[in-house]
């Protein structure tokens, strides 16, 4: 493909929000750094347009690291016996908030792996007693698959927001990361779930993935157009040495930052991280994920003394750091190219009757 044909599919997918699977496929195999450049330049001007040089912060709070499931890519999966298990007590996690309240968090996101202790009720509780202290926070979940009622329970407790990326939208790549206990149709349901009970939604994929071709990057981008979230979470595979697919190559820096892009066109108003694992790839990954299009960074606001603990994948950056050093740490980065970390909540602008003003 020239640039000139290039172009023309990014110009296309900035005016409609959409692409043809074969164009998806065909811009993601065709791309090299002059299209990335003039990609990065229309993302950045739509990101712009609807949150300004904003970039929010939401506050990650790890809070179990115990996980039924065997997700073949994970470094938290069942059956890693070398993980070191912890789980923050209530006590634990209300500390972890109070810290991140006193430093300007107006999100806390409650992750953890599929923890059968994280009962509908205990984690309904841990909602309220949030809420209450904290009314003016938004209270993300991310805490995988589990029944619509439990859902709706959550909401009705004062959940706002959920995250459960789907990690590819191909069924056949996903038998190929997850075991058969696993399946793609639920996790989507889970989504589709969320999504009417009125949850603020996230999702998203791995990029670079053992067996990923841009086939299947397509279907990604086909699944998220029709699913309609709020948030979109994509970083590099990062591989883990206990598991399986420990000798597999990391995504790249360059084709999950050209992701990212896309889906800023693709989806002006979401929500888009420059993730930890952007930062763990490359020492200024988070500040190019911005430039990209991403307007959202989530450093961590777990006890210093259980981060090594939480390890997906190898490598993952800030676990020594205290939550007020890493906020100031990153306030100066942003601020470094041109942008500012947001006081807001940041919600998603389609939410809001002024988009000039979002809270």
């Amino acid at each position: 493909m020239t640039f000139q044909e290039k172009k023309e599919l990014i110009d296309k997918l900035k005016d409609t929000q959409s692409l043809e699977k074969e164009e998806w496929v065909s811009i993601i195999k065709e791309r090299d750094d002059e299209i990335a450049q003039y990609l990065f330049k229309e993302a950045r001007a739509v990101a712009d347009k609807y949150y300004g040089r904003q970039v929010f912060l939401r506050g990650l709070i790890e809070f179990t690291n115990i996980c039924k499931n065997d997700c073949y890519y994970c470094g938290i999966r069942r059956s890693n016996s070398n993980c070191e298990r912890y789980r923050l007590t209530d006590e634990q996690i209300l500390q972890c908030c109070e810290v991140g309240y006193s430093i300007g968090y107006k999100t806390f996101v409650l992750q953890g792996g599929e923890d059968g202790m994280n009962t509908a009720d205990r984690i309904s509780n841990l909602i309220r007693m949030i809420k209450s202290k904290y009314p003016d926070v938004a209270l993300t979940l991310s805490i995988g698959e589990r029944t619509k009622e439990e859902y709706q329970q959550w909401y009705d407790a004062g959940a706002d927001r959920y995250l459960l990326r789907h990690e590819t939208a191909s069924d056949e790549h996903y038998r190929k990361l997850h075991p058969e206990s696993l399946s793609l149709a639920n996790r989507k349901q889970c989504l589709y779930n969320l999504k009417e009970i009125g949850y603020q939604i996230g999702t998203g994929f791995m990029v670079g993935s053992p067996y990923q071709t841009e086939n299947e990057i397509a279907e990604d981008f086909l699944f998220i157009k029709e699913l309609q979230p709020h948030m979109l979470g994509i970083g590099p595979f990062i591989p883990h040495h206990d598991t399986q697919f420990k000798d597999e190559p990391a995504g790249t820096l360059e084709l999950t930052l050209f992701c990212i892009g896309l889906l800023r066109l693709m989806m002006p108003q979401a929500l888009i991280p420059a993730t930890t694992a952007l930062g763990t790839i490359a020492p200024n990954g988070r500040e190019l994920g911005i430039q990209a299009g991403a307007n959202v960074i989530m450093p961590n606001l777990s006890p210093v003394e259980t981060r090594e603990k939480y390890l997906l994948y190898d490598n993952k950056i800030c676990l020594g750091e205290e939550a007020a050093t890493c906020v100031g740490c990153l306030k100066k980065r942003v601020e470094s190219i041109g942008f500012e970390v947001a006081e807001s909540r940041g919600d998603h602008v389609s939410f809001k009757s002024d988009t000039s003003s979002v809270s």
